[in-house]
């Protein structure tokens, strides 16, 4: 089945629908196992078990990133290729990258509190993520304020690639500016710089929470598509009566 096959919405909801489950399964199944390797971890001999907390935040702030770039390619795909299921994709993920962004500024704050001494510092990165939080809000607001389907993905579409441009900002602000962030320690050339004590933990947790993205994506996907098909219905139905 290809992308082309998968711009019929009828043809995506029957996938979803045999996927849905094995999705479900296979992030229950590595989160609790995550979960357990995180608990199992050993206390870290500069910050104790408050590094554990690295575990949700991390991942969590990864995918608050990755989310906004599926969204930047949706936004592509609204713009230029006009994929039917391009704006449905951008518009399902966004309250979720809103969630993982918010789970990652609670995170870090309530890790920061015990490392920094306080919950909270106008840091490079800490602001740009606080940012990027307000951009997802501002989106979702967007597609309520406008009436018009076609306008409101036009209108997120060209809001989404601005603020991709804060991306890069994430990412590089611990080498740009000086911070409170460590710099990169498990992406970076040369390796890791992580014990495998808390690697593997990390790694199992970022492939479970990316595949609960994926599963809560999908579903809120159709769950989209359902919603415009009964909106659809209900303006025939209006026309219909009025004449």
């Amino acid at each position: 089945m290809t992308l082309i096959d998968l711009a019929n919405p009828t043809k995506f909801l029957s996938l979803t629908a045999r996927l849905l489950p094995w999705l479900a399964g296979a992030t229950a199944i590595l989160l609790l196992i995550g979960f357990y390797q995180a608990a199992m971890a050993p206390d870290d001999y500069q910050q104790g078990a408050t590094v554990k907390i690295m575990f949700i935040h991390v991942p969590n702030a990864w995918l608050s990133m990755f989310v906004w770039g599926v969204m930047s390619l949706a936004a592509l795909g609204t713009l230029v290729w006009r994929h039917p299921l391009a704006d449905v994709a951008a518009k399902a993920a966004a309250p979720i990258g809103a969630a993982f962004t918010f789970l990652a500024l609670v995170t870090g704050s309530l890790w920061g509190r015990p490392m920094w001494g306080t919950y909270w510092q106008w840091d490079a990165r800490l602001t740009s993520v606080l940012i990027l939080f307000l951009m997802y809000l501002g989106l979702i607001a967007l597609w309520r304020a406008v009436d018009d389907p076609s306008r409101a993905a036009r209108a997120a579409a060209i809001l989404t690639l601005v603020g991709a441009l804060n991306l890069p900002i994430i990412k590089f602000s611990v080498d740009w500016w000086n911070t409170l962030h460590q710099p990169a320690s498990v992406l970076r050339m040369g390796g890791s710089t992580l014990d495998r004590a808390f690697l593997i933990p990390l790694l199992v947790m970022a492939v479970g929470f990316s595949l609960l993205f994926i599963t809560l994506h999908l579903a809120a996907m159709r769950n989209e598509i359902l919603r415009r098909r009964v909106r659809s219905l209900q303006i025939m139905q209006a026309s219909q009566q009025a004449a």
